[in-house]
């Protein structure tokens, strides 16, 4: 019998679901136990329920494929059987939202992708690099709710990924960043399947996507802020202005990025001192060795039309930031393009990196 840690996911019949059920087929620690999608695939069995529609291009891991698929809305049925689930749940924010403390109210811990806690002021917004001290605030979810053993975290938006580190990575070196403009250019894999209609698609770019550009512009902040008591403090710089726009590309999320410096001139860095920050940027997922950290969590190419989607994606098993075009600009600081997997550290795998360090620092022991 494995001594693996027992998961499950909910939602796991959905894209960001079937990535889950891949990419924990061999980890380590974690052993899928337990799917959950809506009643219309409950009670199938989860090779039956995915028929047709299994999307990630390999074969369903033989452990799951014949797993029974269980009502995600009975949080009950998951008791026993799972000792955290990961939320990949595709229905309206208020739903998820209440799915996800009833999960938790029942004693068993969310590790979310989904965007329906993410300003809830007591539950961590969660990269692992950048605000592990966020956690500190579980406890106290955990008094404000009465749960035990439940609690919730989730993930940022996956296009948050591609420019967070090396944000935060300038901020923690030293050099403040007072405003920042972001152009991203998002793969029609984050719109989930069957996502964007392919005559809106091919050869075209939609210069809108619904939601995302007040995420980008305000999630940074509470990524950034700090533990103040019961909830997280966001931070009040930088200001962010930006532009969302779905581009014909499978995955990999690209960011165009102006930022200037809260710095007086004399103070701020060269594109040498920047470069060095970034490369040398490590935190705890990398001192930890969590398995699904990257060894360089961020990557900066040199070559003049790099980073690339379908060249660079999978930099570092798809965990990575890479960063290419470095250099001054002419209305703020420096400019440059970075580029980071969607849904891998934009989803699941970032997902599971973030289960990975509450494993580590022990929130899972007393289940």
């Amino acid at each position: 019998m494995s001594d693996k840690i027992k998961v499950g996911v909910l939602g796991a019949t959905g894209m960001v679901g079937q990535r889950y059920i891949k990419l924990l087929e061999d980890h380590p620690w974690f052993e899928v136990s337990y799917v959950a999608a809506s009643p219309r695939s409950a009670g199938k069995l989860y090779k039956d329920a995915v028929a047709n529609r299994w999307l990630i291009g390999e074969d369903i891991p033989e452990g799951v494929a014949n797993l029974t698929v269980q009502d995600a809305n009975d949080a009950s049925l998951a008791l026993g059987k799972c000792k955290f689930v990961f939320s990949a749940l595709e229905m309206g924010k208020d739903e998820i939202k209440a799915l996800e403390e009833a999960y938790a109210a029942e004693g068993i811990p969310v590790v979310s992708n989904a965007s329906a806690n993410r300003w809830t002021p007591d539950v961590p917004m969660l990269v692992p690099e950048i605000n592990y001290k966020h956690l500190d605030v579980i406890k106290k979810q955990q008094e404000h709710h009465g749960w035990d053993k439940g609690f919730i975290v989730v993930k940022p938006n996956c296009s948050l990924q591609t420019y967070m580190m090396p944000l935060h990575a300038l901020i923690q070196a030293g050099y403040p960043v007072k405003r920042m403009i972001v152009t991203t250019e998002q793969a029609v894999s984050g719109a989930g399947y069957p996502g964007v209609p392919s005559y809106d698609e091919i050869d075209n770019i939609v210069p809108y996507i619904g939601g995302e550009e007040e995420k980008t512009e305000k999630e940074c902040l509470k990524i950034l802020g700090s533990v103040e008591f019961d909830r997280i403090e966001n931070a009040s710089l930088p200001v962010v202005s930006s532009t969302c726009t779905r581009v014909p590309v499978v995955d990999g999320h690209t960011a165009i990025v102006n930022l200037e410096f809260d710095l007086p001139e004399n103070k701020k860095p060269s594109l040498e001192e920047i470069e060095r920050v970034w490369t040398s940027y490590t935190s705890v997922p990398q001192k930890l060795n969590l398995p699904s950290a990257p060894v360089h969590p961020i990557v900066v190419r040199h070559e003049e039309n790099r980073p690339q989607p379908r060249r660079d994606r999978e930099t570092e098993k798809g965990m990575a930031c890479v960063i290419g075009r470095l250099r001054k600009c002419n209305v703020f600081d420096v400019k440059f393009v970075a580029l980071s997997h969607n849904t891998k550290r934009g989803a699941a795998r970032g997902g599971i990196l973030n289960a990975e360090l509450l494993q580590s620092y022990g929130y899972f022991e007393k289940l």
